[in-house]
């Protein structure tokens, strides 16, 4: 690839050189042919030295020539400057035979600011000199003389062609060594972008691309990085979330095989022994009765938490007053908590504060929390619930004076099938599925539900809801 952008970089140089050339010879042409134009028009053309000439100098006119600027000098034999009007670039009575000269062979040279027209009278034996300042002289002639020698006429040929030739080498030479340097400033960062694509697609999602550039390759460079670490981050939550899927599975797995034992084992015990008592008998099918419930709701929250990871699950909201579908809710807890020994107190406004509110679900997650405070807090635990509202957003505290969850834990506590007790053979009963689920109704909601947490102070949840 390098190779052929370069090639064609030297082919576009070439074509600009060739067009380039063209142009000049054009341009050359039509600076003649402008020359050719106004020639006509030019005051030094208008009035020529023959035209002047007369044989008595004293009538040639020089009034015209003076009006339009210009000069008439008439030299005679000796030198003499016996006539001047106007313009005067000799600046001497008379001249000796060189200066006289001098001035004839230089009056034509390249670059003069003057314009010389000059004629010699052979009957009066005079020369008459006309004088205009130059307005613009381009001074560039090419003479072939077929007349010459022939041997002089090869040679100046040959040097001609041999500059021409060396010319176009040296132009051919600048425009191949530009072309080139040109095409590295490109083919460089190119070759860095190819090799770093290269690597990104073997699956080295670190890779980064330093160009040290700040033309539009900067710009590339960083949309490159930029793609290169949202695929990194990508991969990362990919690998996260398989190992996530691993453990779930390895926790339904844990959760299930445990009841699923109990209701296997005490079955197969009441089918063989048909001597145990009426007794026994009915303890053993509670235990199947117990566990079975158990898998039965480990299964029916499992549902429920894939419903709310499903990206076809609406909640059915409705405008509700927030204040008092939470008074509903902490009812439903009241009888539980008094139950398992626990104080309480409810701080719930008196005004409404109207949100979109899903009332079932948001029941749910009053409850959860309330299973969670329940499951792992002794008995005379103070669970205390209040409602605010600070700007667009109501936010409802839970909190309990418990135990509180470990600190390692805190990170983890709203992921599936985490629990605050070591133990997976939980005496509570507890799935580990609750928090999850309470998080993805709130976030469902556009809110959210998190934890603050002091290990041994009890724990604090902070549910936020929008308030529209």
């Amino acid at each position: 690839m390098k190779r052929r952008l370069s090639n064609q970089f030297l082919s576009h140089y070439l074509t600009v050189l060739a067009l380039t050339l063209a142009l000049t010879v054009l341009a050359l042409g039509l600076l003649s042919f402008a020359s050719g134009l106004i020639s006509g028009a030019l005051v030094k053309n208008q009035y020529p030295a023959h035209a002047l000439m007369k044989d008595d100098p004293a009538e040639i006119d020089s009034e015209a020539v003076v009006r339009a600027g210009g000069g008439v000098q008439i030299v005679d034999r000796d030198y003499r400057v016996v006539r001047s009007q106007g313009l005067d670039t000799l600046g001497k009575e008379r001249l000796s035979a060189q200066e006289f000269t001098d001035f004839l062979t230089g009056s034509k040279r390249v670059g003069l600011a003057y314009h010389y027209d000059i004629t010699y009278n052979p009957r009066g034996e005079f020369w008459l000199i006309v004088t205009f300042p130059t307005s613009l002289r381009i001074d560039f002639a090419v003479v072939v003389g077929k007349a010459a020698a022939a041997g002089d006429w090869q040679r100046a040929m040959g040097v001609a062609a041999g500059v021409g030739v060396l010319f176009l080498l040296l132009l051919a030479a600048v425009a191949y060594l530009y072309s080139r340097m040109t095409a590295v400033q490109i083919t460089r960062p190119l070759a860095k972008l190819c090799d770093g694509t290269r690597l990104l697609r073997e699956g080295n999602y670190s890779v980064r691309v330093d160009l040290r550039l700040k033309n539009e390759f900067a710009q590339l460079q960083d949309t490159f990085n930029a793609m290169a670490e949202k695929i990194q981050q990508e991969m990362a939550l990919r690998k996260k979330s398989e190992e996530d899927r691993r453990r779930l599975i390895l926790d339904i797995s844990h959760d299930l095989k445990t009841p699923l034992a109990s209701i296997s084992g005490y079955g197969e015990l009441c089918l063989r022994k048909s001597e145990l008592s009426a007794q026994e008998r009915e303890k053993y099918l509670g235990v199947i009765l117990s566990n079975s419930r158990r898998a039965n709701r480990l299964l029916e929250e499992l549902s429920e938490l894939s419903q709310l990871d499903s990206p076809g699950f609406t909640l059915r909201q409705e405008q509700t007053d927030l204040c008092e579908a939470l008074r509903q809710a902490c009812a439903e807890i009241i009888p539980a908590l008094e139950e398992a020994g626990f104080d309480y107190d409810f701080e719930i406004p008196q005004e409404e504060i109207w949100v979109r509110l899903d009332v079932h679900r948001f029941q749910r997650i009053v409850q959860n929390l309330a299973d969670n405070a329940l499951r792992y807090n002794p008995k005379g635990t103070k669970v205390t619930v209040s409602l605010c509202r600070q700007g667009h957003e109501a936010r409802i505290l839970f909190e309990d004076n418990g135990r509180g969850i470990p600190r390692p834990l805190a990170q983890e506590i709203f992921k599936p099938f985490v629990r605050a007790e070591e133990s997976r053979n939980s005496v509570s009963g507890g799935s580990g599925l609750g928090l999850s689920i309470a998080r993805g109704i709130a976030r469902a909601h556009g809110g959210d539900l998190t934890l603050i947490s002091d290990e041994g102070r009890g724990s604090r949840f902070l549910l936020s809801l929008p308030i529209p």
